[in-house]
């Protein structure tokens, strides 16, 4: 009999997030070897960024179940591997379940991606996950969509990837829809949307000399066969997988005998 999966958990909203209980207990249905290693408090928008030059500790919630003072996704994955799981190395890692979508450029700043891209780099099998809301109506999210159909998303992936590979090239960003009664979402393989410029603005607070930066409306044009569109307007499940090796190898060979110095005397 095959051993199950070594699942690791992590996510950006913090240990106490509605997403990440979610995401055990799905995790729970494929594997009974899952932890959990997150970050003590919000870190959305944290990036890869990695805690160096200062102290950190570990907090044992329960059985499995581990939070970081003050540290970040990608600090939780690498504690997670070197520290608290070094004796059997997770075969799967899932970030989230992420309290609003990850779409286009923003997944170059999401604590989320990075939580699975750090899984990625170390060898596992990696998935971000996230449940998108109108920002427009509030931050009250409904879960329905990823409730439903979660489970069957991650199998799905796992069923079609080298699970016992250790030279993962690539991990996953999922992004479930905001459920509409009585439809069952369709699922799209879509590359993430690239903006005609960066989302992220100066915006003015109401305490004087203050302000926010802020994301107030999303670049367009918005291309029909994306994320964005996909999974607003068309309210289907998405799956863009994201390469680890970000080379651009056609401006590689272009540049190739191209750049030079020129000789001193």
């Amino acid at each position: 009999m095959s051993q199950p999966l070594r699942i690791l958990i992590t996510n950006d909203d913090g240990i106490d997030a509605p997403g990440i209980k979610l995401l055990q207990t799905i995790a729970s249905q494929i594997s009974d070897d899952v932890f959990v290693v997150a970050p003590s408090s919000n870190q959305s928008g944290a990036g890869h960024r990695f805690t160096l030059g200062q102290e950190l500790s570990i907090k044992e919630h329960e059985k499995n179940v581990f939070s970081l003072d003050s540290g970040t996704p990608a600090d939780c994955i690498a504690i997670a591997y070197t520290h608290i799981m070094k004796d059997k190395m997770p075969d799967l890692v899932l970030s989230g379940i992420n309290h609003g979508q990850n779409l286009g450029d923003i997944i170059h700043c999401s604590g989320t991606m990075a939580g699975a891209r750090e899984g990625a780099l170390r060898g596992a099998l990696a998935i971000g996950l996230s449940q998108a809301l109108d920002y427009e109506k509030g931050h009250d999210i409904n879960w329905d969509c990823v409730e439903q159909y979660g489970l069957e998303i991650i199998r799905s992936i796992i069923e079609q990837s080298d699970i016992n590979s250790s030279q993962n090239t690539s991990y996953y960003n999922v992004n479930f829809p905001i459920a509409i009664k009585g439809q069952t979402p369709d699922v799209r393989i879509v590359p993430h949307q690239r903006f005609s410029n960066s989302p992220f603005t100066y915006y003015p607070s109401r305490n004087q000399g203050k302000f926010f930066v802020a994301i107030l409306e999303t670049p367009k044009p918005l291309d029909s066969d994306h994320d964005f569109k996909s999974l607003h307007e068309d309210y289907s499940i998405t799956l863009t997988p994201l390469l680890l090796q970000q080379t651009d190898y056609e401006t590689t060979e272009r540049l190739q005998g191209k750049i030079s110095l020129s000789k001193k005397d």
